[in-house]
């Protein structure tokens, strides 16, 4: 039995991952903001334990995960999966917006990720699981602050992963496509309400597309969720894994793309070494 300790944990993918992994025999601390939710979804279960969190919030995080151990005594999975969204112009955002969603999707991640593993270096055992996205590997148009804080979470996970591995604790960054979630309501997307007529052909189109993609995404969210326990389970997990056929065609397009960058400049990159170590190469 493996113990989970889920952020955002009331709906969306949370919950779907919370409900399985008990369905699975396995133990769950499901968190949220507002821990009713979550019962509210789940139920009651003896393998449950359903606590309130402020992932903004360190000494809320501290304390969430001493209930964790207390009450189940280990915790072998963190799933990162508290965030939302942002849809406008890098020019269009305020500081308050970016604020906000930099507050949840990266410093509420490291808070979250900090007060765990001292717990999973102890058990030299762990594995921490960050919810990135598309936009984590392949920046767009209208989600660009959104992004960033992705690629953030992709930098941070690829180093936790070299610095956690000596100690048997694991890290993937996993990047979801889009899903048929509510991440594109209100409850979970911000929208900027700023709009600067120059930025119409570019996020303009952009807030048509997610206006009109919503509640018909081509991702199925319980066959995510599968994957997560699937992901889970495996003994040597990948740093990195996409979900969806929309990621894995953004990615092996922006690939081509970077390849074919270095092709054409490779001459200019390697001109800014010294004389020998330029003649090395």
């Amino acid at each position: 039995m493996r113990t989970w300790f889920i952020t955002g944990a009331s709906r969306g993918f949370g919950a779907l991952v919370a409900r399985k992994a008990l369905e699975a025999g396995d133990a769950v601390v499901a968190t949220a903001r507002n821990p009713a939710r979550i019962t509210a979804q789940l139920g009651e279960h003896p393998n449950l334990l359903a606590l309130a969190l402020d992932v903004t919030d360190e000494e809320s995080a501290g304390d969430a995960v001493v209930q964790a151990v207390r009450r189940f005594g280990r915790i072998d999975v963190l799933l990162n999966n508290a965030g939302f969204g942002l849809l406008g112009a890098v020019e269009e955002a305020s500081a308050d917006e970016i604020e906000k969603v930099y507050a949840t999707n990266v410093f509420g991640l490291l808070k979250v990720t900090r007060a765990v593993l001292p717990i999973m270096r102890t058990q030299r055992s762990g594995h921490v699981i960050n919810v990135s996205s598309i936009g984590g590997y392949v920046g767009f148009h209208g989600f660009g602050v959104y992004s960033s804080t992705k690629f953030a979470v992709e930098g941070l996970s690829e180093a936790l992963a070299i610095e956690l591995a000596p100690l048997g604790v694991h890290v993937t960054v996993v990047e979801p496509g889009f899903f048929r979630t509510d991440f594109l309501d209100s409850t979970s997307l911000m929208v900027s309400p700023s709009i600067i007529p120059d930025y119409a052909d570019t996020v303009g189109v952009m807030r048509e597309f997610a206006h009109g993609i919503n509640h018909k995404q081509p991702g199925n969210p319980e066959k995510f969720a599968d994957g997560l326990l699937a992901l889970a389970a495996m003994p040597n997990p990948p740093v990195r894994l996409p979900f969806g056929s929309d990621t894995l065609a953004a990615i092996e397009e922006k690939n081509a793309q970077v390849a074919d960058a270095i092709a054409t400049h490779r001459a200019l990159s390697l001109s800014t070494d010294f004389a020998e170590e330029a003649e090395a190469a």
